[in-house]
């Protein structure tokens, strides 16, 4: 499967954006991957809620892709890595494992989330370097929770934005990357998760959508 990227400029600086619902920084070879939620579905599993197996695989593989085609060295993660504490299941942390295993060169931080602080610290085995928000990282301002930080243009998840677009028959809701003046949010990575439609909420923003493998601008 080809994904379409395209790239942007975002308060002077470009990045890339993904129909893999994540964004590359080209200048620090940087991936920024907002609320992932690994384990969601073993989660609802452990709950009594009969959900199938297979958010996890596709989401590392999905990761897997970004990483063949960016080559990034680093790759933040903007929050709710994992998503509860029953993502601790060793069929989720063998997979983590593995996927580590086969990027022992990456350099992985994590800005810290409300899912992160439920669900535990990370395995050890992932060798995240945990930081607290906002964390400055060259002209942005790394954070889980939209906000503004005086001085660099921030980048959040959390929200899980999702525009939707309509024609007289019909209406879909589709993830979106939001950008303001001097803040943005990412859509969310994992394939397991809702979403809180924007339309009003983002209003003077620049919006694009990820419909299948493109990326489109709908509000520029």
């Amino acid at each position: 499967m080809m994904l379409e990227a395209l790239t942007v400029d975002i308060g002077g600086h470009a990045l890339v954006l993904s129909a893999a619902r994540a964004a590359f920084d080209p200048v620090r070879q940087t991936l920024f991957i907002a609320d992932a939620h690994i384990g969601k579905d073993a989660v609802f599993r452990a709950r009594g809620i009969p959900v199938p197996e297979g958010s996890t695989g596709e989401t590392l593989a999905r990761l897997d892709m970004l990483i063949s085609i960016h080559r990034p060295a680093t790759i933040v993660f903007l929050g709710d890595l994992l998503h509860a504490r029953e993502s601790h299941a060793l069929t989720t942390l063998g997979a983590l494992a593995e996927w580590r295993e086969r990027h022992a060169g990456l350099r992985l931080i994590l800005v810290e989330g409300n899912h992160d602080r439920h669900a535990g610290g990370p395995p050890d085995a992932l060798a995240l370097e945990m930081v607290e928000a906002p964390y400055r990282f060259g002209p942005w301002a790394l954070c889980h929770y939209p906000q503004r930080v005086t001085g660099a243009y921030a980048l959040a998840g959390h929200e899980h934005p999702v525009y939707r677009v309509a024609t007289r028959l019909d209406s879909a809701r589709l993830p979106c990357f939001r950008f303001g003046a001097d803040a943005g949010v990412l859509p969310a990575f994992g394939g397991f998760t809702g979403g809180f439609e924007v339309n009003e909420s983002a209003r003077g923003e620049r919006i694009f959508v990820v419909a299948g493998d493109r990326v489109m601008a709908v509000r520029t």
